[in-house]
């Protein structure tokens, strides 16, 4: 059995393998926690489970002893509280999105934050989000805009409080590996992606971000009150952040609108 300590976020999590060849994932991307820390989930990983990727379907079952999430290539049994879990997984990108998944729901439970999908990249020491439909552009917007640095081209870890948002450098990445030269910023702006001909940024109402943003959001629902910290948190999100409609052409010039 492999045993591996690694950070997301502020959170600890303590991996255990049964197949070496998985941890050749976290080496990576995922940052390794100090000695001498404990910490707040054990997660148990095997793999030899299901079949190769079919679609993004999970089903959910929860009672008062377990979790589960299951989907085509992986399935994840947690415990009410997350403080462990077990996954199977088919493969690699399985246990990317399994992660992923485990995540969302471990820091929405917390009432911690949210994983976003979108790129974030920082300028002048804050976070901006790139975001949008799918296709819209949000890892171009990412590459583009090197050489800021980068904290996520696929999922965008937020930490949410009543009066700050804070970006974390996410270990879940798609394409544009590394880490940034700081663990955080503070969020800055939200960046609602358009291709065009003109470049514009527009800045739009609370209500109307409300809306683009839900669908965004990384999370596989087990009950109401999860829900509802999910909207709790993106109604400070939208209190905290500026967000705009971005519409941009495919070159790094949108970043004039920004500065």
């Amino acid at each position: 059995m492999v045993h591996l300590n690694k950070v997301i976020g502020e959170h600890i999590f303590s991996f255990q393998f049964n197949d070496r060849s998985l941890t050749a994932f976290f080496q990576k991307q995922f940052k390794t926690c100090a000695d001498g820390k404990s910490a707040d989930i054990n997660v148990v990983i095997c793999k030899g489970y299901g079949r190769p990727f079919l679609n993004y379907d999970v089903k959910v079952m929860k009672n008062e002893k377990q979790i589960v999430f299951k989907r085509a290539d992986y399935k994840i049994t947690a415990d009410p509280s997350y403080s462990y879990a077990e996954i199977s997984v088919y493969d690699e990108l399985a246990l990317k999105h399994a992660l992923m998944n485990l995540y969302s729901s471990y820091i929405v439970h917390k009432n911690w934050g949210i994983l976003l999908h979108s790129s974030c990249v920082l300028e002048k020491n804050h976070a901006h989000i790139f975001t949008g439909h799918s296709g819209a552009g949000k890892s171009t917007a990412a590459m583009l805009s090197h050489p800021r640095p980068l904290f996520s081209d696929e999922a965008t870890v937020l930490k949410i409080d009543a009066a700050q948002v804070t970006a974390f450098d996410s270990p879940f990445r798609s394409e544009l590996h590394g880490s940034a030269l700081v663990p955080f910023a503070e969020l800055k702006s939200i960046n609602l992606l358009h291709q065009s001909l003109v470049i514009e940024r527009n800045q739009i109402s609370k209500s109307a971000a409300m809306m683009a943003l839900f669908d965004k959001v990384f999370y596989w629902p087990s009950d109401k009150s999860e829900t509802k910290r999910i909207l709790t948190n993106l109604k400070n999100l939208v209190e905290n952040t500026e967000i705009f409609n971005l519409y941009f052409q495919k070159n790094n010039q949108f970043w004039e609108m920004i500065l």
